[in-house]
């Protein structure tokens, strides 16, 4: 486990019981706490332990056992909550508040009032296009250390 940057990182602190939080899991492995400024009440951030900015960042050890905890925690609010589904997701540095990789966990109900992926979304100018995008990312898995 890498230790967060001293005081700098929220949710260390948060982890490590420095910082206040609504937590709901606490365990080896993940902290689970209410978001501050949630999209729907019940809305969750799982976070490893450990100090990973990133979901490339975190061992490969850790991910199977944080999804298992971010899975747990989606099917307590959707029934915690009486949601429809959830929505779960996680970013990558863009648009990631605290540079720590974080799960979101949201209750959803039909005509909440999100849309898709809360952006907007295009289409591929053409399916070559679609293509072309296709087997680059195909090229960039088969370029990819078998540890990654």
């Amino acid at each position: 486990m890498i230790p967060g940057p001293a005081g700098a990182c929220l949710f260390c602190r948060i982890v490590a019981g420095a910082a206040p939080a609504h937590v709901v899991v606490d365990d080896d492995v993940a902290v689970a706490f209410l978001d501050t400024r949630p999209l729907f009440p019940g809305h969750v951030l799982v976070v490893p332990r450990g100090h990973h900015e990133t979901l490339a960042d975190l061992p490969r050890e850790l991910v199977g056992p944080l999804y298992e905890r971010v899975r747990r925690v989606a099917i307590a609010v959707e029934r915690a909550m009486a949601a429809h589904g959830s929505f779960v997701a996680a970013n990558n540095r863009v648009s990631q508040s605290v540079p720590h990789l974080h799960v979101h966990v949201v209750p959803r109900r039909p005509k909440d009032g999100l849309r898709g992926f809360f952006w907007p979304r295009s289409r591929y100018e053409s399916d070559a296009e679609a293509r072309a995008v296709a087997a680059r990312v195909r090229a960039a898995l088969e370029d990819l250390p078998p540890d990654a």
